[in-house]
């Protein structure tokens, strides 16, 4: 069984399961055993493979940000 039919979509996460993927990774450290697993049904709706590719896609994002490969926004002083 494919992992969208279980119900998970890695490219659709709602602000509720953002919230839950979070909290779950400040609960479960990487040398938690069955890390994703965990994670996953902390989550709800997603498959352990999903949440690790979603973090995967975070740590990239985050590697590109520090790196400076993302510009800042420019934002307008409000005074």
């Amino acid at each position: 069984m494919s992992s969208s039919s279980r119900g998970g979509s890695s490219s659709s996460w709602t602000p509720r399961q953002n919230k839950r993927f979070e909290d779950a990774l400040a609960l479960y450290y990487e040398d938690t055993p069955d890390r994703w697993e965990k994670v996953a049904r902390a989550v709800g709706e997603k498959t352990a493979e999903e949440v690790e590719r979603h973090y995967m896609l975070l740590v990239r994002d985050l590697m590109r940000i520090e790196s400076g490969q993302v510009p800042f926004p420019n934002y307008r002083n409000g005074t």
